[in-house]
């Protein structure tokens, strides 16, 4: 989607391009290695666009999101209906995310408000990654 765009922006002098990875590209998970080395791949990717395009005015972010309710749990609540209560004493906050949280963060990245942010990977994650960690042994 970059690549189709990027084009575009440099014409119109300058965007906003907000990537979307995930906390398992900064911190390892056992069993999901491939997920976590595809997550880790869009942080460098945002990183590597970024030095790239900043001379077209064309910021390039990424957010790092924790666990967010999302049909992608659907499954795996299907066969654990307790699974996000068990995770959720992992944040520090006390919850894990809400499509609106990573909504936010996204809205305002691609923002003037965001505009000397580039580069850069946010992480909205409740806490998690911050430390606290409660994870099963």
């Amino acid at each position: 989607m970059s690549h189709a765009v990027i084009p575009m922006m440099q014409q119109a002098g300058g965007g906003s391009i907000v990537n979307i990875a995930s906390v398992n590209g900064l911190i390892g998970l056992q069993g999901i290695h491939a997920y976590s080395a595809a997550k880790g791949g869009v942080i460098a990717l945002t990183r590597s666009m970024a030095v790239a395009h900043g001379k077209d005015n064309i910021r390039i972010n990424c957010i790092c999101p924790g666990t967010v309710q999302t049909e992608v749990w659907k499954p795996m609540i299907e066969r654990n209906p307790d699974i996000l209560d068990e995770i959720t004493p992992w944040y520090p906050l006390g919850r894990i995310g809400k499509p609106i949280d990573i909504a936010n963060a996204a809205l305002f990245l691609a923002s003037d408000e965001a505009s000397f942010a580039t580069g850069a990977v946010f992480v909205i994650d409740g806490g998690l990654t911050a430390g606290n960690h409660q994870f099963p042994i």
